[in-house]
This record gives structure tokens, sequence and C-alpha cells, in this order.
């Protein structure tokens, strides 16, 4: 299957392929209100149309099954790309691993503090780890208070995390962490918004 016409619609929607229904509903109903596009703040008719069309066979069990045998067969390619690459040292590996994440989601912060998270498969994705293995990860850096979950389900890196990132100088350099990803910088910045307050989603859905 070649990448370029896979979509994956759980990166779209910014959750895990383990969402339950009740998870997908919330965080299409929050990005949606978001980029609609009678939103004169931060409305984006291309990522409204994109939300809709991840919603549209995610919300649905027969779509969603359908896709998954797709999804799986997409992510399996992957994890064999990282088993050949990764039979060195497993300690090493773990540690390049989360160090990479907390620099993606210090980057991530630090360009966009009220739209800081990344969502998990966006995180297998630039540092090419296998769901089965990011859970790990993410789930030791969570436990760890490194980084916690946003309001949408994405993950974001916490002021500890930010000083765990800044000791380690393994990915340092004079003035930010990892290198920026391939596409990294147009997929995230979005559209510019007027109102900084415009990004908390909850506050526009807490009436």
């Amino acid at each position: 299957m070649g990448i370029n016409t896979f979509t994956d619609y759980y990166e779209n929607l910014q959750i895990s392929p383990n969402a339950d229904t009740e998870m997908i509903e919330r965080v299409f109903r929050l990005l949606a209100k978001r980029y609609h596009p009678d939103n004169t703040q931060t409305g984006n008719a291309e990522k409204f149309n994109t939300l809709n069309d991840a919603y549209r066979v995610l919300s649905d069990p027969e779509k969603r099954a359908a896709y998954d045998v797709k999804y799986d067969q997409e992510r399996a390619a992957s994890w064999k790309i990282f088993e050949e690459a990764s039979h060195a040292d497993g300690f090493d590996d773990d540690n390049r691993i989360r160090q990479g994440v907390l620099s993606l989601l210090y980057t991530a912060r630090r360009r966009d503090a009220s739209n800081p998270g990344m969502g998990i498969v966006e995180l297998e994705k630039y540092l090419s780890c296998p769901q089965e293995h990011m859970e790990f990860h993410v789930w030791y850096l969570k436990e760890k208070d490194w980084i916690r979950r946003t309001e949408t389900g994405a993950w974001a890196i916490t002021a500890d995390g930010v000083d765990k990132a800044i000791e380690s100088d393994r990915f340092l350099r004079k003035d930010r962490l990892l290198p920026e990803p391939e596409g990294f910088s147009a997929e995230r910045q979005g559209p510019k918004d007027s109102n900084p307050d415009g990004n908390r989603l909850l506050d526009d859905d807490s009436e």
C-alpha cells in the first residue's frame, strides 16, 4: 500500500487508534467548532473538510472496521522498518525514542503554547516507531509527569518535561532541540489567530 494513497484518519483527528466512540465524538466536536468556516478567528475550510472525512469513517462501526484493516497493514509496514533498524542496544533505542518525544513536544509547545499537543500517531510517524512501542514510551513519560494529555486527547510536554528535555544533551542544538521534521512547521502552524483565547477549545465549548 503506497503511503501517498493512504489517509491516516486517526492522525487527522489527533486521537489514538484505540479511542472509543465517545472520544471520537468529543474530539471531533471540539475541532469542528474550532475550524468551522463560520468561525472568523480560527476557521479553516480545508481542515474542517479533513475532519469531516475522518469522522465520517471512524464514527461508523462498519466503515471503521474496514478502515482498520488497511490501517493495521500500514502500521505493520512501519513496524517492520523499525525492527530492522533497532537491533543494536534496546535500552539506548528506548532512551532515544523517549528523548525524541520530549524534543518534539518541546518544539510544539514553544511554537504554539496555546495549542501544544501532538497526537500519538503523529509522534509515531516522526520517530518511525510503531504503535505498540510508542504506547510504552508515552506511558513511561506520563508516569514521570513529563507529558500529559490535552483536552483534545493529544499529548503535550509539562514544565517538568521541559526541564528534562533541556537536561539531556543528546538532542540539544544551540537554540532548539530536534531538527524540525520535514513538513512539521506547515502542518502545525495552522491559521494565525487574532485572539489567543480562540485556541482554548474547552472554554469555547463549556457553555
